[in-house]
């Protein structure tokens, strides 16, 4: 067996798949030293529960990660993976000294490791790992784990690998959990991605473990005959490489490496005896195209006896991970079987290198194998997930059913996203962002425009069209359309629809309060301590009973205006002014009686020739109104017998009355309106005695107090201030 340093003159590296999990990876002068200083004193004295000593797993590591091509960068990454846990803020930290890709790096590894923990944990406890239920759940959180950042793919194989290698060198034995581990998820992953040689090691290492007889029976009988099969095979190499060459066939002809794993599986397989595994003697035959690939077969065929069962096209009938060659065996001139693979460089490198090939080469073409585009590292990362995704369906293939409930589609940027199965383009967006989501438009499926409701399937990438603003359609509810299958995304629709009928409800109500505080005259008072008088945590929820019709405005009106306390039947407590008290500049007499204190009433604001009437108050006089006032008529249709006629005099000693009165102005806010609209009233010679403004999302609302002599003048000034700029209405309250 061939460890991964020895092997990597014959295999080569895996450039394309380092090259993608490093992009995030920033470069940095003396990484790797500063990296392992870093951790060095949190590491050096501890061991894993291995036995094996932190420091010396996260150096051999590093060592590992060399031999596949990552570079000091990916090697630095193993030495803080390991100090990550011994730091109390390790993505603050770890970013400070590093940069945040080496943090999050690190502690998406940490966060990976738990895991497995965990589900070793629940094996030696009794729970095989063989249960579907957990292995499934396992396979899951690790997929979701590497698609987020291919590099814990690379530092997970590693240190699996190195486990096994410090196991093996202190001839100690691992839980069997690590090494079914390794057997089931690890190879099974890199046979995936294509690190063949990490593969091919940490199999054979892990069987070494779980099955010690077995595997020291197949070794034994490996080495009985070695040296009688390798001279005859390196007798028939030399042939076909002489020979190949004489037809005009420029082939490189080697020897292929044995697995003890991959030949006790074929003979479990295949119930098969050791003489009867045919791919114990192997050649490998690598030619410059495919035209030589048929060739080169042609020639073996007619030089030796093959076995017709055992011929396999995987040229003309690519593996669903892209893999090509052609297979045959045949027989020698003593009758023993000799597999022989044949295949073009191009293809051998993807054998090699698997996925990480598709970018790796350009004579793969624009459709790459088995119809992978790899027009550039996009769509080399597009397809390593997809393989990822066919690595979780070869280990669930035991459970089966226990995924159908779940699929994983690709965003542009080749993430992984978890949905429910059945979910649609609607989802995805959701899923993504609760904003997307409500702007959602279109999508586009594999580069194909595809309505809303479209059901997606597992490897399908996904792109979402959103407008700049918008919200949902109420269709997307109605489940008999298929817009929606996840519950979350549903509620997000539903609460969006709530907000907006809220948003709606607010507004009404708001409208309606500082409509009633305009009548009132008293805009200046601030909506937040309203509420709060009337009990309400916020001005919003008061608009919003409000707007729902469940709270009245005459609780407002009775907080900014307290109801008079009724006079007892038969008794009006009326007092004469005192000597010197301030009456009205214009008279007010009341009909029948004398001497009567009078006062013009605030709400209304009476101003001749106003139609009045008088209302008598406890112990205030007489209170004037208009015969249209509100107010008026709410007290007079309570207590009729209160009311008492009146009628407008004659002022005092010759003097010109004036009276106050309200003017009421909604207009577009703009600068100078204010201005504006006083020099009217100045122009008029109306003396302005107080203002009170408002201005609300774009929109002004103005209460002018003014004297007038006479209420019918005040008319004609309005019409002059409806002509300013910007004026929408204004009117006497």
């Amino acid at each position: 067996m061939k460890s991964l340093a020895a092997a990597q003159g014959e295999a080569g590296q895996v450039p394309g798949l380092i090259a993608a999990a490093e992009q995030a990876l920033p470069q940095q002068v003396d990484a790797l030293a500063r990296a392992r200083a870093f951790a060095e004193p949190l590491i050096a004295g501890e061991t894993l529960d291995t036995g094996e000593n932190t420091l010396a797993h996260a150096d051999a590591v590093a060592a590992i990660l060399k031999a596949m091509g990552g570079s000091e960068a990916m090697q630095a990454a193993s030495y803080l993976v390991y100090a990550c846990v011994h730091l109390n803020r390790p993505q603050e930290v770890i970013a400070k000294a590093f940069g945040a890709s080496y943090a999050a790096l690190a502690v998406e590894t940490t966060q990976l490791v738990r895991i497995q923990a965990q589900t070793r944990a629940a094996e030696e406890a009794g729970q095989r790992v063989d249960d579907p239920r957990l292995q499934t759940e396992n396979v899951r959180k690790m997929l979701l784990a590497f698609s987020r950042d291919l590099r814990v793919v690379m530092l997970r194989l590693a240190s699996r690998l190195q486990t096994l290698r410090w196991h093996a060198a202190h001839k100690t034995l691992p839980p069997a959990s690590v090494s079914r581990e390794a057997l089931e998820i690890f190879a099974p992953l890199a046979n995936r991605l294509g690190i063949w040689q990490v593969k091919w090691e940490m199999e054979d290492l892990a069987f070494r473990f779980l099955e010690p007889d077995t595997y020291r029976e197949v070794a034994r009988l490996l080495d009985e005959k070695r040296a009688e099969r390798e001279q005859s095979i390196e007798q028939m190499r030399d042939r076909l490489a002489q020979e190949l060459r004489a037809q005009g066939i420029a082939a490189q002809v080697s020897g292929r490496p044995k697995h003890i794993y991959s030949i006790v599986k074929k003979m479990r397989g295949k119930s098969l005896g050791f003489d009867q595994v045919f791919d114990i003697r192997a050649l490998r035959v690598i030619v410059p195209e495919v035209k030589d690939c048929y060739a080169a077969l042609a020639w073996v065929h007619q030089q030796f006896n093959p076995v017709i069962e055992e011929f396999d096209d995987y040229i003309a009938r690519p593996k669903p991970n892209g893999y090509q060659s052609l297979h045959t065996v045949v027989r020698d001139a003593a009758g023993r079987p000799v597999e022989i693979q044949i295949r073009t460089q191009a293809m051998h490198e993807h054998a090699e290198h698997g996925v990480a090939a598709h970018w790796a080469y350009k004579d793969a073409g624009t459709k790459g194998y088995a119809g992978v585009s790899a027009t550039g590292t996009y769509d080399a990362k597009i397809a390593v997930l997809r393989q990822l995704l066919a690595w979780e369906r070869d280990l669930s293939g035991a459970a089966q059913g226990l995924f159908d409930d779940r699929i994983y589609v690709l965003t542009p940027d080749a993430a992984i996203v978890d949905l429910p199965k059945d979910a649609t383009p609607v989802d995805f967006a959701y899923s993504l962002h609760t904003s997307l989501g409500h702007r959602c438009r279109g999508a586009r499926v594999d580069g194909a425009m595809v309505p809303l409701n479209t059901a997606l399937h597992n490897g399908q990438t996904v792109e979402i069209v959103a407008a700049k603003e918008g919200g949902p359609s109420r269709d997307w509810l109605n489940p008999e359309l298929g817009f929606l299958a996840s519950p979350r995304a549903r509620a997000k629709v539903r609460a969006w629809f709530n907000e907006q009928q809220r948003h709606e409800t607010v507004a009404r109500g708001r409208e309606a309060v500082e409509r009633l505080l305009q009548r009132e005259g008293r805009t200046a008072f601030r909506l937040e301590d309203l509420a709060s008088q009337l009990g309400f945590k916020s001005a919003e929820d008061l608009f919003a009973v409000v707007g729902k019709d469940e709270y009245s405005l005459r609780n407002i009106e009775t907080l900014l205006k307290p109801p008079e306390a009724p006079l007892p039947q038969d008794a009006f407590l009326l007092k004469k002014p005192r000597p010197g008290e301030r009456t009205p500049k214009g008279g007010v007499l009341v009909v029948g009686i004398d001497s009567l204190m009078t006062q013009l009433a605030r709400c209304c604001k009476p101003a001749p020739p106003d139609a009045i009437a008088g209302f008598v108050t406890r112990g205030k006089g007489v209170s004037i109104h208009r015969q249209d006032c509100s107010n008026f008529r709410e007290l007079s249709a309570k207590t009729p017998e209160r009311v008492i006629e009146v009628e407008w005099g004659r002022p005092r000693n010759g003097e010109a009355a004036v009276y106050p009165v309200d003017v009421a102005v909604e207009a577009g806010d703009r600068q100078g309106l204010l201005r504006d609209i006083s020099e009217v009233f100045a122009k008029e010679k109306m003396n302005v005695v107080g203002v009170q403004t408002q201005s609300v999302k774009g929109t002004a609302w103005m209460t002018f107090t003014v004297e007038v002599g006479d209420s019918q003048r005040l008319e004609k000034v309005l019409v002059l201030v409806r002509e300013v700029a910007g004026v929408r209405w204004a009117k006497r309250r």
